[in-house]
């Protein structure tokens, strides 16, 4: 049996706490990043399905944590959360959906959803080629 784990990464605890809960009642797996160093370091030792990702972040930001995302792991799904509606074009083009914060928790999953059934229906990157990090 596959599990479903999903990396969520917030610099305010609490948030990471209530979005972890919820998600956990929908059957999740999740696991909890406080910064995107930590972030990083935990997508290298455990094996996660799909990224949700605080747009403002101390310390490295969403943009450098999402670009090192898809170069080591072109294929994981990065869901940015934000509560701006200003997010520059440039980030939105290396993630996969985009979450307004204070949105319901049911279009968060529908939207992780979509996330995930798009991944799996994509066929995998050629060896020798590059990863795109460009929008699929």
């Amino acid at each position: 049996m596959t599990f479903t784990t999903l990396l969520c990464v917030d610099d305010l605890p609490q948030v990471l706490e209530i979005r972890k809960a919820t998600l956990e009642a929908q059957g999740y797996r999740v696991k909890i990043a406080l910064s995107g160093y930590a972030a990083m370091k935990l997508l290298e030792q455990t094996q996660i399905t799909a990224v949700l990702l605080d747009y403002k972040l101390e310390g490295i930001d969403a943009e450098a944590v999402a670009s090192h995302i898809k170069q080591r792991f072109p294929s994981l799904p990065i869901i940015l959360l934000s509560a701006y509606s200003d997010v520059p074009e440039r980030i939105l083009w290396l993630v996969d959906e985009y979450i307004m914060k204070g949105e319901a928790p049911e279009r968060m999953v529908r939207i992780i959803e979509r996330a995930l059934d798009r991944r799996e229906s994509e066929p995998p990157p050629p060896k020798a080629s590059r990863p795109s990090l460009g929008r699929r």
